[in-house]
């Protein structure tokens, strides 16, 4: 809404107050939060798409499925549809301040090609260079913000690799 204010003679009226935009993703997990810090910077509309997701309750009720180099997670075989009804449509990787896909790094999944995002994600358990410009490159949106969610996300690599699979409770955007 509009803020109006009476100057002796004059009403003036300044712009409408803008909420501020989303800046981390806290994951909710069966073994702990992972703290997620937004990289606007790098990919706007990406940190933007994932942060509309989860703010619908995409993620609610998913998991991390993969543990190799990176852990994964998104609506694949969840049964669940997006709630956004629509993919990104443009890999942002070459377009803004590019990040490499370093340890904590979090980037869009894709197939082979590179303007096919949707709600998959994963975090990079080490330094992944290669992704940089494979396929288009896979755009990095977020990076691990602390030392608690660091061991959180190694402690679901290793139990993704036991299990199959960790639980995500939701993920809340702040």
């Amino acid at each position: 809404q509009s803020l109006l204010r009476r100057l002796p003679g004059l009403l003036i009226s300044s712009p409408p107050l803008q909420p501020a935009a989303p800046m981390a993703l806290n994951i909710s997990t069966e073994l702990g939060v992972i703290r997620l810090r937004l990289r606007p910077d790098a990919a706007p509309e990406t940190a933007s798409y994932i942060s509309r997701a989860a703010a619908a309750g995409a993620y609610d009720g998913t998991s991390f499925y993969r543990s190799d180099f990176v852990i994964q997670c998104g609506l694949h075989g969840s049964g669940k549809p997006n709630p956004l009804g629509v993919d990104l449509k443009v890999n942002e990787t070459a377009l803004h301040q590019r990040v490499s896909n370093a340890r904590g790094t979090a980037a869009v999944a894709h197939w082979d090609v590179p303007d096919c995002g949707n709600t998959e994600f994963f975090i990079n358990l080490g330094a992944n260079s290669h992704l940089d410009a494979a396929y288009g490159g896979y755009c990095v949106f977020a990076c691990v913000e602390d030392d608690a969610s660091f061991a959180v996300v190694d402690q679901i690599a290793e139990a993704v690799k036991q299990r199959s699979k960790v639980a995500i409770q939701s993920i809340t955007v702040s």
